[in-house]
């Protein structure tokens, strides 16, 4: 598993308090429109959508980035030009050496509905030997664990790798419920639900039947 000390998540200059401090006037404002994050008292859940992952309200949104954590196609592109022109310029200036491969990196939500974006960086496909597996299950167990840090209660995924680094989809969101199911079985996260966000109705197919699976197992 990467290791992933919480300083690098916030890079040289600021901490979780000071990164909690700037988005609280984002969170007055949600609390006043209405758009905050859904909690229970029943424990953590998983459920899939289809919809749009810079649309959600949610206290993280996980960005599928590159390794320069710059402007991209698919996710990455739809999240940063949703966000605002800010975005770049944080990731810049506090994470100049970008992200590696299974890492994480956390910064404000900018102008998506999110307080968060947490910043992952996925394998690209060769045949699956060479640490794919490994390396996937490390995005999504460190994107929660830096929302965990940050004190996230809602966190959404898009299908990491399954777009330009052509990671199966099938493969992908195996590894995807299997990572988060077991990472919320822990009783200090403090998260309430993690919602999988699909492009598509085949991938949201994808998703149920895997949820379906593991609720039975």
């Amino acid at each position: 598993m990467t290791k992933n000390p919480l300083r690098r998540w916030f890079g040289r200059n600021e901490s979780v308090t000071e990164l909690g401090a700037r988005q609280s006037k984002k969170e007055e404002n949600d609390a006043n429109t209405g758009n905050h994050s859904s909690g229970g008292d029943t424990g953590p859940t998983i459920r899939a959508l289809k919809g749009d992952i810079a649309s959600q309200g949610v206290d993280v949104v996980v960005n599928a980035a590159n390794e320069r954590l710059g402007n991209g196609a698919g996710v990455a592109g739809a999240i940063i030009k949703a966000a605002g022109p800010g975005l770049l310029r944080e990731c810049a200036d506090r994470y100049p050496d970008g992200c590696p491969t299974g890492e994480a990196r956390i910064t404000g939500g900018h102008d998506l509905p999110a307080k968060w974006i947490v910043h992952t960086v996925g394998p690209q496909w060769s045949d699956g030997t060479n640490g794919e597996p490994e390396l996937l299950a490390d995005c999504y167990r460190n994107s929660l664990q830096a929302a965990a840090e940050i004190g996230a209660r809602t966190v959404a995924f898009p299908a990491i790798s399954t777009g330009i680094f052509h990671y199966p989809r099938e493969d992908a969101a195996r590894v995807a419920v299997s990572t988060i199911r077991k990472f919320l079985t822990q009783s200090d996260h403090g998260i309430n639900e993690v919602i999988l966000v699909a492009y598509d109705c085949e991938q949201l197919t994808i998703y149920e039947r895997f949820l379906e699976a593991e609720g039975d197992e």
